[in-house]
């Protein structure tokens, strides 16, 4: 595997950064998770421009332009000769010294890994995820800004783990105000008497690129739209339920809190989301070569 490292592309075994690096030491830098499909990367540009959106908002400053960063990211999935995958680019502090002091850090670094990727077994798109409720809650705006794509994921890493020993393979975040955010990965979608909801970008939830296509969809599908504060109730008492995400794309919950969600089946407005979702990808993005 080729890894694209501070403007190399090198085997993976010498991919290495600095043990002095801020974003191994305290978790200072950003990063963007993208697909590609049929030799295109989806959706690249609008990726590119949140991690430069990321990286703004704490005050990291890139040396490359949105255009290189789209090339780098190109040049990496050709020199691995895949034509379906996934993407994680990040861009770290850079190595300093010890200290929280991120000025003290030269320049930022790069790596772009381009690979294959199974987030859920393949079973739980044709019949459905079960998910819980987590105790772990999403960080409040004034601590830890959602729409920032930071390397500090151990507040989901937490809250994954309680899904797992749930024996769940997801759970919903909610925000301090006991209102429904996101899931650990995940943005989420619900179907009410013919009518899209998710919840609002100020409740918590990441502002998600796969949720902007499914935004976009449903005013092609004619499925009205309404970004809303949602709650628990909601939920349970969805007639659909599912998830969007760049490494899950679309996936239906079908039981949340052990309630069954609807018929406990992916119903039929997933289903046209899910497969409108899959043409779009497979035929439209930025060609890698």
């Amino acid at each position: 595997m080729k890894i694209w490292l501070d403007g190399n592309l090198v085997d993976e075994s010498e991919a290495k950064i600095s043990v002095f690096d801020h974003g191994l030491l305290y978790g200072d830098g950003v990063f963007e998770g993208i697909r590609f499909y049929n030799g295109r990367v989806f959706r690249l540009e609008e990726h590119i421009r949140r991690l430069f959106d990321s990286a703004r908002a704490i005050i990291l400053n890139l040396p490359w332009t949105v255009e290189e960063v789209m090339k780098f990211t190109c040049d990496t999935v050709a020199a691995n000769g895949l034509t379906d995958g996934y993407i994680r680019l990040v861009v770290t502090r850079g190595a300093g010294e010890l200290g929280l002091n991120p000025y003290l850090c030269p320049k930022p670094s790069m790596f772009i890994i381009a690979a294959t990727i199974k987030l859920y077994p393949e079973e739980h798109y044709t019949n459905g995820l079960s998910v819980i409720t987590c105790a772990t809650r999403r960080p409040a705006p004034a601590a830890l800004m959602p729409q920032v794509k930071s390397l500090n994921y151990l507040n989901n890493i937490m809250a994954k783990v309680e899904a797992i020993q749930a024996n769940a393979l997801e759970a919903v975040m909610l925000n301090e105000q006991g209102n429904v955010a996101e899931c650990t990965g995940d943005n989420i979608f619900i179907i009410k008497d013919g009518t899209l909801y998710s919840p609002l970008i100020s409740d918590g939830a990441l502002d998600g690129i796969t949720r902007a296509v499914i935004i976009e969809l449903a005013e092609k599908l004619g499925v009205p739209f309404v970004a809303k504060t949602l709650t628990r109730y909601d939920l349970y008492i969805a007639d659909e339920f599912f998830l969007t995400g760049t490494a899950a794309e679309v996936i239906p919950v079908v039981t949340y809190d052990r309630r069954p969600i609807g018929d406990g089946k992916p119903g039929p407005f997933t289903k046209r989301f899910l497969a409108a979702f899959h043409e779009l990808a497979m035929s439209t993005g930025t060609p890698v070569a």
